[in-house]
């Protein structure tokens, strides 16, 4: 009983992937050179709003409760921009790996991003692939501890800077840097830069392939995204086997050279089929490209694919064009949708006003009859200013003559905001006893706002209580 339990388990195998060469390898240093620079620099980009507001372009303001990006400014109550950009991300997921497969895992996510970083890091301490793989079976020495620990120490900074750079998001950077250096930033910046370099140090360094296969959970979507015409990795089967070596009269294009595992990130052998554990960086093609090159065959042993094509391509007909791929029904579908969202976003990012207002009566009472038989209604009246300046807001009604508007705590009928900021105020609208708003149970009224500086208006309508003697 215990040798089976025993055998339950198998240690976790290093993979050492081997530096590889082409078009796709450089792809994807250009993608990860320009996803880590938007991290790390994003922050201390400036951009100046005026007075009273922050300087930094993108932050997420959590005590203001405000998320700046470059001009645009998003209040809590505009959280649907949020939620829309959420479903476009979604949808562009849906899109690409519809169309590419596992496109985002192999090329922009940033497990991927960061695990080549850190490859990168240990190839130039460590060697490639078989001197990495040497060091790891050889015994604890004085170098191969020197070379570890040199290898740490480069991954913890890079992790420290990945775990920093995210807290600059929701602080001013420079200020908070300075807090850093002076070690007196606050504690929840403390325990967010340590929870992140923690992570980003063991998911980028030990975990690496672990994280795809087992602790992500969009391998096990993606099959749903996918259909006969998605282009992904696969291997011409029909050329490559049987596999030999190239002195062999009997074999096909794949010498079994196994440099497509060699650098695969997962340790994948593509030559088996489609896996879970394949995320589509495509680094296979380049190195059997390379080998196929050098022996003077045709190269795409290993290409992208889509299943539709296979028989076709068995047959010794043209497979069909990538384009007529890509721009098929369902993909087209997800793109009008994307879109439809996004203008529809950006419609209404534009058609915002600086003056927002709400109007909530007072229902305990919902009127009052004054002395001289004028009726009284309260209502709780809510400014937004989303000036970058304090502004005086003046307060009207539009209807019946007879009704008058007074604010509370002042005698004019204007009132001033300050600027980026939201004032709860009461207003109390008061009908003459002869008019016959005064006596009716409920009439529509009209509340109307107007920025004196710039004679922008607003309004909201609501409901004005009388008596109901007329009813």
């Amino acid at each position: 009983m215990s040798d089976a339990t025993d055998n339950l388990y198998a240690a976790r195998e290093p993979i050492f992937p081997k530096r590889v060469y082409g078009k796709f390898r450089n792809l994807k240093w250009a993608v990860m050179i320009v996803t880590l620079g938007i991290y790390y620099l994003t922050p201390w980009i400036r951009w100046d709003r005026g007075p009273n507001l922050p300087d930094q372009a993108v932050l997420v303001d959590l005590a203001g409760r405000r998320f700046y990006f470059f001009w645009i400014e998003i209040w809590p109550h505009e959280f649907y921009f949020v939620a829309g950009l959420l479903i476009m991300a979604g949808l562009g997921l849906f899109l690409f790996t519809s169309a590419l497969g596992r496109v985002w895992c192999g090329y922009t996510c940033p497990q991927t991003v960061w695990t080549d970083l850190f490859i990168l890091v240990e190839r130039w301490i460590e060697g490639d692939r078989n001197a990495r793989i040497k060091l790891h079976r050889a015994n604890w020495s004085f170098r191969k501890a020197r070379l570890r620990l040199t290898k740490w120490v480069v991954w913890a900074l890079i992790a420290v800077a990945t775990g920093g750079a995210w807290v600059f998001y929701f602080a001013d950077a420079p200020t908070l840097a300075g807090q850093f250096l002076t070690l007196s930033a606050p504690s929840v910046a403390w325990a967010t830069v340590a929870t992140l370099t923690a992570t980003t140090f063991v998911l980028g360094g030990f975990l690496r392939e672990q994280v795809c296969i087992y602790m992500c959970p969009w391998p096990r979507i993606q099959g749903a995204m996918m259909d006969d015409d998605t282009l992904t990795v696969a291997y011409r089967d029909w050329r490559g086997e049987p596999r030999g070596k190239k002195s062999d009269p009997n074999a096909a294009d794949c010498v079994d050279c196994n440099a497509c595992v060699a650098v695969c990130p997962t340790g994948v052998n593509i030559r088996e089929g489609q896996q879970l554990a394949c995320i589509t960086c495509a680094l296979c093609i380049d190195a059997c490209d390379d080998i196929m090159g050098k022996l003077g065959r045709e190269r795409g042993l290993i290409d992208y694919l889509a299943i539709s094509d296979t028989e076709r391509e068995k047959a010794g007909e043209k497979p069909t064009p990538a384009w007529r791929h890509i721009l098929r029904p369902r993909t087209l579908t997800y793109t009008a949708i994307w879109a439809s969202i996004g203008l529809a976003m950006t419609y209404a990012l534009f058609i915002r006003p600086d003056i927002e207002m709400t109007v909530a009566p007072v229902r305990n009472p919902t009127h009052v009859v004054l002395s001289d038989g004028a009726v009284r209604n309260t209502y709780e009246l809510r400014l937004r200013n989303k000036h970058g300046e304090p502004r005086q807001f003046g307060v009207h009604l539009n209807g019946d003559l007879a009704m008058r508007v007074s604010l509370e705590g002042t005698p004019y009928g204007t009132v001033e905001v300050p600027a980026n900021e939201t004032l709860k105020l009461r207003v109390y609208v008061t009908a003459s006893a002869a008019s016959d708003v005064s006596q009716m149970d409920e009439e529509p009224i009209r509340f109307w706002v107007e920025d004196n500086a710039n004679g922008e208006r607003a309004y909201k309508d609501t409901i004005f209580n009388g008596t109901g003697r007329l009813q």
